[in-house]
C-alpha cells in the first residue's frame, strides 16, 4: 500500500468512526481498539515501528550477556544477584510487546480493527498488563539495590545478617509475586466480543471492548482505576524514586567519606590491601549510583505524568489527553532506550564485569594476574555476606 493509499484508508476509518454501530441496532455505541485513536501515530510510527526493532535488538544482546557474566559462579554476590534479576526484568519489558509494536507499527497494521477476541485479548496482555508487571519489578528491584548497598556502606553490621544470598532471593520472589498481583486484576477488568460494522465500506468485524461486570457493577468504574493509578502513584512511581533520591545523596556522601579515609590510608604503611578493598568498594557504590541516577532520569517524566493524569481525573480535568499521551510515548520509548545502557555502566566501570566478559567471549583475553579475575587480589576476599566488588 503506497502513502495516498494509506492516508485515504486512515481518512476513511476515521470517518467511518462515527458509524461504528452494530448492523442490526443503529442506536447502540461501540467501545472498540482503535490504535490509530489512542495513540498520536505521527510520533508512534518513527519510534516503535522503525527504532524499536533496532533498540529491541541491542536490548537483548546487551541484557543477555549481563546475565551471563553475572550469572558465572565467581560472580554471583547479593547485588549482582538484583542487577541480574533488573536485567531480566527489563528485557521482558521489551520482548513482550514487541510482536504488537512490530505487526502495527512496522507493518503500518495500526489502522485495521483489530479482530478476533483472543487477539484482543493477546494485545491487552502484552502491550500493557505484562510489561507494566516487569517494569514494575524493575523499579522496586532498584530500589532493592539501592537499599542493600546503603546497608552495605554505611551499617555494614547489620549486612551479615539482612543481606546474604537467601534473603536476596526471597525479597526476589516477593518483588515479582506483588509485582504480578499488582496487574492480575488487570487480566480480567475487559470483556470482549465480535460485532459487525460498516467500515470503508464493507462489513467488518471488530472486537467490542467494555467493562467486566464486577468492575462496572460490584467495584464501579471509578472507584477500580482511581485505586488501581493511586496505588501505580504511590508505591510504584512516587514512593520509590523518593526514596531512591534519597538513598543516592546518603550513598554520595558515604562514598566522600570513604574517598577521604582511603587517601588517609594511602599516607601509612602497610595499609595497602585495606586502601584497595575501599577503592573497589568505592567503585562499586559509584557505579550503583550512576545506575541509579540514569533510573531517576527517564522515570521521573513519567511520575509527573501519571500524577497529573490522576489530579485531572478526580479533582479538576486540566490535561489534554493528546499531549500527556504524546508525553507518555516518549517517556516509554526513554525508559526502554536507557534499558542497554546499564551493559556501557557495568564494562565502563567495573574492572571484573570486564576481565569475565572477556574471559566467556574473547578468545586468549585473559587477566594477567593470577590467571583470571575471579583471582584477582585487586578484589580481595569474599566477606561473610558473600558480598565482592562487581
Amino acid at each position: 500500500m503506497n502513502e495516498e493509499e494509506f492516508n485515504q484508508s486512515l481518512v476513511d476509518f476515521n470517518n467511518s468512526i462515527s458509524d461504528l454501530t452494530p448492523l442490526l441496532n443503529k442506536s447502540e455505541v461501540i467501545t472498540y481498539i482503535n490504535i490509530t485513536t489512542e495513540m498520536p501515530i505521527s510520533y508512534a510510527v518513527p519510534l516503535y515501528g522503525y527504532i524499536m526493532p533496532f533498540l529491541l535488538i541491542i536490548t537483548i544482546i546487551a541484557n543477555t550477556l549481563i546475565v551471563v557474566v553475572l550469572s558465572k559462579r565467581h560472580m554471583r554476590t547479593p547485588t549482582n544477584v538484583v542487577l541480574m534479576a533488573m536485567a531480566l526484568c527489563d528485557m521482558f519489558t521489551v520482548l513482550i510487546p514487541a510482536p504488537w509494536l512490530i505487526y502495527m507499527y512496522t507493518f503500518g497494521n495500526h489502522y485495521k480493527p483489530l479482530w478476533p477476541i483472543s487477539l484482543c485479548y493477546a494485545w491487552n496482555a502484552m502491550h500493557e498488563v505484562i510489561p507494566n508487571m516487569f517494569h514494575t519489578a524493575s523499579i522496586w528491584l532498584t530500589l532493592a539495590l539501592a537499599v542493600q548497598r546503603y546497608i552495605f556502606v554505611c551499617h555494614a553490621p547489620l549486612a551479615r545478617k539482612f543481606c546474604t544470598m537467601s534473603n536476596v532471593y526471597k525479597c526476589l520472589i516477593y518483588i515479582l509475586v506483588v509485582a504480578a498481583l499488582h496487574q492480575s486484576f488487570r487480566f480480567f477488568d475487559s470483556e470482549y466480543s465480535t460485532v459487525d460494522v460498516l467500515w470503508n465500506n464493507r462489513t467488518t468485524h471488530v472486537c467490542r471492548r467494555e467493562r467486566a461486570y464486577w468492575v462496572k457493577f460490584y467495584v464501579t468504574e471509578n472507584c477500580y482505576f482511581i485505586t488501581y493509578f493511586m496505588f501505580r502513584v504511590l508505591f510504584v512511581h512516587l514512593i520509590p524514586c523518593v526514596a531512591l533520591v534519597i538513598l543516592n545523596i546518603l550513598l554520595f556522601r558515604a562514598l566522600k567519606q570513604a574517598q577521604q579515609r582511603r587517601d588517609q590510608l594511602l599516607s601509612k604503611k602497610n595499609q595497602k590491601n585495606e586502601c584497595k578493598r575501599l577503592r573497589d568498594s568505592n567503585c562499586t557504590t559509584l557505579m550503583l549510583i550512576v545506575v541509579v541516577t540514569v533510573f531517576l532520569i527517564v522515570e521521573i517524566p513519567l511520575v509527573v505524568v501519571t500524577l497529573l493524569h490522576i489530579i485531572s481525573s478526580t479533582l479538576y480535568e486540566f490535561l489534554d489527553y493528546y499531549v500527556a499521551n504524546t508525553l507518555i510515548l516518549f517517556t516509554n520509548f526513554f525508559i526502554i532506550l536507557s534499558y542497554p545502557i546499564n551493559f556501557a555502566i557495568y564494562c565502563g566501570m567495573s574492572r571484573q564485569f570486564r576481565e569475565t566478559f572477556k574471559e566467556l567471549f574473547i578468545r586468549g583475553a585473559v587477566s594477567t594476574r593470577n590467571g583470571s579475575s575471579r583471582y584477582s587480589l585487586v578484589n580481595g576476599p569474599r566477606t561473610c555476606t558473600n558480598e565482592t566488588v562487581l
